[in-house]
């Protein structure tokens, strides 16, 4: 959606799109994303070719309806014929391809293969947001599980207790990725840009895994990445 945003010089909501630009002013200092998002918009010349890193997820986890009636607790149980799976979509294949990579490195390619064919693809609320379509889903009970973030599905868990539970899965956090942020090239608020990123990187290390993310080293946390 950012990327989307930043290069197609706009912001569609329903029928109003609001420019995204140098000119109109609306526009970013500084953009947070993962590695292959960033890397994006640096060869589109919009951010520049170093990024920090201030985060990592813990990979995968689990979200199913309260109660569990299922009794879902582990990868394996996907493999069941009847269980009905959601995740990102093909419009978010950033976070799609996480997810099926570690499914595949869990449980084998093979077994991976089957669960596809069991995604609950289209339901009523879809918008193509994984942050809001897998809560939807499992809360509609158009699907029995979701496949998410762990910090996602903790938060769903713990914000709504009556329509969901958390699964963790154990070794998920082997298939984390991290979060960076980056400035864009010729910056149109400098000493803003500037002051934020000592801010943020000066708390994000410790305020992160106090909402399901991983807990960082010091020589990880901050680390500078290439992006070029």
């Amino acid at each position: 959606m950012i990327v989307g945003m930043l290069l197609g010089d706009g912001l569609s909501l329903g029928n109003l799109t609001i420019e995204v630009s140098r000119a109109s002013g609306f526009y970013p200092d500084i953009v947070m994303g993962g590695t292959a998002p960033l890397k994006q918009l640096h060869k589109a010349s919009i951010i520049e070719a170093k990024a920090r890193v201030f985060a990592r997820n813990r990979g995968l986890s689990l979200l199913v309806a309260a109660g569990n009636p299922l009794g879902i607790q582990s990868l394996d149980d996907l493999l069941h014929p009847a269980i009905r799976v959601v995740m990102a979509s093909e419009s978010e294949p950033g976070a799609r391809h996480q997810y099926i990579s570690a499914l595949e490195a869990s449980i084998g390619q093979e077994a991976t293969k089957s669960i596809p064919t069991r995604e609950t693809v289209t339901f009523p609320g879809r918008l193509g947001i994984q942050h809001r379509d897998v809560l939807q889903a499992i809360a509609g009970r158009d699907a029995d599980v979701g496949i998410i973030f762990h910090h996602l599905a903790s938060y769903f868990a713990a914000t709504y207790p009556e329509l969901c539970a958390l699964v963790i899965v154990a070794g998920a956090e082997k298939y984390s990725s991290t979060i960076a942020m980056g400035q864009t090239i010729d910056l149109l608020r400098v000493t803003a840009a500037t002051a934020f990123s000592e801010f943020f990187l000066g708390v994000a290390r410790e305020v992160y895994p106090r909402y399901g993310f991983a807990r960082m080293t010091e020589a990880e946390f901050g680390l500078t990445i290439q992006l070029e």
